[in-house]
């Protein structure tokens, strides 16, 4: 009798005849690329460095394209935009040592956003690894040691045969949910040595599934059904997990309201009249969730953000459906269920019984009626009049990805992202640079479409260096840089907090200029003009750049009329 597991994968007689003929001249880097393509990448990103020019020297022989970027850390936000894009693990190369340390920031960003990035890194020669102090150039006692903390995963190599499996478990390990970076290292020796392993051909590395546990959905199933003021928070990982269609079959089934966390933008229709919106940082908003008797929260930690700054206090049953375990209940006590986003929404929508409420439109448009009341006491014309010609001009298939600046606070709350996996931000970890970057990656993997990039000035310095990559590939991305003189949204905290602000205020170069100079064209335009300004940059195939200088202020969460 056979048994499934006494099954094995024979070579067809082509891979037979090039496994026993190896082309002459591959090296370990010429594994690294196979395995890569073998698993079906496409796509890779990074920067050169001493230790990884094995595995450069091998792209040449390979079909797989490069897109070099100017800092590690920029290299590593674009491969997380790519990644969140395609759904794929986006494969980003680095050196050793100073190299690889200066992806940290972007692994953080990818890791807080569950976004899958296979990061392979380079080794000092195995001789002098061990923890010792070899003398080598970019040397560390333990390199992954400073990963760790921040990856899903790490996969050390020591020898050519290891490759293969390494890389083939790190690319499942990202795409597993919650996906996520991971890390792969292998030694400069290893990687340049000559090689007589046969060509890499095969490679199906099958992310495992994470369903939920049917005793707990039948639970999560019987509370909602019987609720009498069910409520929904979607995050991140309903994106993460292509479950949007699913999240509105089930809203509408048990006629719950749903309100989007800033990762989950898009996961819910913006004008459905179940849509609470994204206002999840507004008082009138946490009240209503918290008056919900039954509240699902799916593909959220309620983080600080979400949890609109802990101040969120449930009185009713919580649900949670959280692909991280570390997340689970890490916030509120709730019926916890770790499972992968789409797996629980159909579990859940093969279980629970569909309510009838004709109130739940009505007291949706309250909730919208008062926040709208609340930000028009403010005075805020200006920033609502900014954000409306962004939306205006931006076509509703295009994606977007905005930096940590006071217009992408607005953004999180008050834009509709007309659809999931189009607005993007780095609310995760919070890091600045992020959002020229990762809007490169984005357009590198569809190009159908032009990117908008959303930067202060403060963060557009992190990455200013990325133009020059936007013009080497020609790349369909316009970013509009809001020119405000400094650190506007950290001024307002500091003003706020102390009565004044220090170490906020910059001295801005000509971003006009500077575009121009890196062959960008670049246009200084006004809140009047950005709409028309920001429709013809879109419009014109390659990069571009928009520079708005204007202060804007950002809503209050509550007001005194309250």
């Amino acid at each position: 009798m056979t048994h499934d597991h006494d099954l094995v994968l024979r070579p067809t007689a082509a891979q037979a005849e090039a496994a026993l003929n190896p082309p002459p001249g591959r090296t370990g880097g010429d594994l690294v690329v196979e395995t890569l393509a073998a698993l079906g990448a496409t796509t890779v990103f990074g920067l050169p460095g001493q230790h990884a020019l094995g595995v450069f020297d091998a792209l040449r022989r390979s079909d797989l394209r490069y897109i070099g970027l100017r800092v590690e850390n920029n290299a590593g936000f674009a491969a997380d935009a790519y990644g969140r894009i395609t759904g794929e693990a986006a494969p980003l190369l680095l050196s050793t040592g100073p190299g690889a340390l200066t992806s940290l920031a972007a692994l953080q960003e990818a890791a807080a956003a569950s976004a899958p990035v296979l990061a392979v890194s380079s080794q000092i020669p195995a001789a002098g690894l061990g923890g010792g102090r070899h003398g080598y150039l970019h040397e560390l006692p333990d390199q992954s040691s400073s990963f760790r903390g921040v990856v899903k995963s790490v996969h050390t190599v020591r020898t050519q045969s290891q490759i293969p499996s390494a890389i083939e478990a790190a690319w499942k390990s990202a795409l597993t949910a919650p996906h996520g970076p991971v890390w792969v290292e292998i030694p400069q020796d290893v990687l340049l040595a000559q090689t007589s392993i046969p060509v890499v051909t095969g490679g199906d590395a099958f992310p495992e599934e994470l369903p939920p546990r049917p005793e707990l959905t039948a639970v999560a199933a019987h509370l909602l059904s019987s609720a009498a003021r069910p409520a929904i928070i979607a995050g991140g990982g309903v994106v993460r997990a292509d479950a949007s269609g699913k999240l509105r079959q089930l809203a509408e089934a048990l006629q719950a309201p749903v309100v989007t966390t800033p990762g989950g933008k898009g996961a819910f229709p913006w004008k459905h009249p179940l849509s609470l919106q994204s206002w999840i940082e507004d008082r009138h908003t946490t009240d209503f969730l918290e008056d919900a008797d039954v509240l699902l929260v799916v593909g959220s930690g309620l983080g600080e953000l979400s949890s609109n700054y802990h101040t969120f206090k449930p009185r009713g049953r919580v649900i949670q459906v959280e692909a991280d375990l570390g997340k689970l209940e890490s916030n509120h006590p709730a019926l916890g269920i770790h499972a992968d986003a789409r797996l629980a929404l159909q579990a859940l929508l093969e279980t629970v019984s569909e309510r009838a409420d004709a109130t739940a439109p009505e007291r949706v448009r309250e909730v919208l009626a008062k926040v709208a009341a609340r930000i028009a006491a403010q005075e805020l014309t200006l920033e609502q009049e900014v954000l409306a010609s962004v939306r205006a001009a931006l076509p509703a298939a295009s994606p977007s990805f905005w930096d940590m600046t006071i217009l992408a606070y607005w953004a999180w709350s008050a834009f509709d992202a007309k659809g999931p996996n189009r607005l993007h931000s780095a609310q995760g970890a919070g890091g600045l640079g992020y959002a020229f970057p990762a809007a490169l990656g984005a357009a590198v993997a569809d190009p159908t479409h032009p990117v908008l990039a959303v930067s202060g000035d403060g963060g557009a310095l992190y990455s200013i260096a990325e133009l020059a990559t936007a013009r080497q590939y020609d790349l369909n991305v316009t970013w509009l840089i809001v020119d405000d003189g400094g650190y506007g949204i950290l001024r307002e905290y500091m003003t706020d907090a102390f009565g004044s602000a220090t170490g906020t205020e910059l001295a801005s170069p000509d971003f006009v200029g500077l575009a121009e100079a890196f062959g960008v064209p670049a246009v200084r335009t006004s809140p009047a003009a950005l709409a028309d300004d920001l429709v013809k940059s879109l419009a014109t195939p390659g990069p571009s750049v928009v520079v708005l200088p204007v202060v804007l202020r950002m809503f209050a969460a509550t007001h005194p009329g309250d």
